[in-house]
């Protein structure tokens, strides 16, 4: 298994340096949070692009502290280039112009102002946005449209999130931040498994039985497989609701009178 892992950064790694390099850019950008998602996408780009690799740090009013410690850790271990931005004053000026909105709300806003940041060091460097959301996250529609979920290239794009898991300990991550409870710390107290109702332990197994299934959802299908009846229905309801997600804008065909 060990080997696995090794020749599957090797493979990352020649993915990152192919794609970027095809687009005509030789410097990279990505949002580093302090946690596991975007520690992996650091270290793999670290490793390919080394002194043009660039993580930007945007810490937001809630953000706890402890994930920008765990950022800050990761780049000097790693000998990562980094900028922090505080996020905070737009995040207050949206809190205080619309007072009623609930936490959903904010965290989008975050996240969409995290990607504008990134897109605005892009231009002024000339360096391609790489995207750090997980296949977890992406079969089931876990993240921001035009938010977290925006970028150029995605190197981890097709890997579940114990995947991930796996894959960190044999890039060398910190164990601390491998086992820290996954949250995308958008809003106070929130975490992946307070939202999906599941630990991604729970999770996978049954989205990786519907990646391999090849064919459409059949929830019945899956219960009879031995899945939970409940597990089910509530993964298959996000995955259903949230696809439109990963789909590209739908354009009308030219008109032919």
């Amino acid at each position: 298994m060990q080997k696995y892992y090794q020749d599957l950064i090797e493979y990352l790694c020649d993915f990152l340096a192919t794609e970027v390099g095809s687009r005509g850019f030789k410097k990279i950008v990505y949002g580093l949070s302090g946690g596991l998602d975007s520690a992996v996408v650091g270290v793999l780009c670290q490793k390919v692009f080394k002194h043009n690799a660039h993580a930007l740090l945007m810490p937001s009013l809630v953000s706890m502290p402890s994930s920008k410690q765990d950022a800050l850790e990761l780049c000097e271990l790693f000998n990562i280039i980094y900028t922090e931005y505080s996020i905070a004053p737009y995040d207050e000026t949206f809190s205080n112009t619309f007072k009623n909105a609930n936490s959903t709300r904010k965290g989008n806003f975050c996240s969409r102002l995290r990607m504008a940041f990134l897109y605005d060091y892009s231009l002024e460097h000339n360096a391609l946005v790489i995207g750090t959301s997980n296949k977890s996250e992406r079969m089931l529609g876990y993240g921001t449209l035009h938010g977290d979920f925006a970028c150029a290239i995605n190197p981890i794009g097709e890997l579940f999130k114990t995947e991930i898991q796996a894959l960190a300990k044999t890039l060398n991550i910190p164990k601390h931040i491998i086992s820290k409870p996954p949250s995308a710390d958008l809003f106070v107290g929130q975490s992946d498994e307070l939202d999906l109702g599941y630990p991604y332990s729970v999770i996978d197994p049954l989205l990786k039985e519907i990646e391999n299934s090849k064919k459409p959802i059949n929830s019945n299908e899956l219960i009879a497989l031995g899945y939970d009846k409940t597990l089910v229905e509530s993964i298959v309801k996000r995955i259903q609701k949230n696809a439109f997600k990963l789909e590209l804008p739908t354009i009308a065909p030219r008109f032919k009178p």
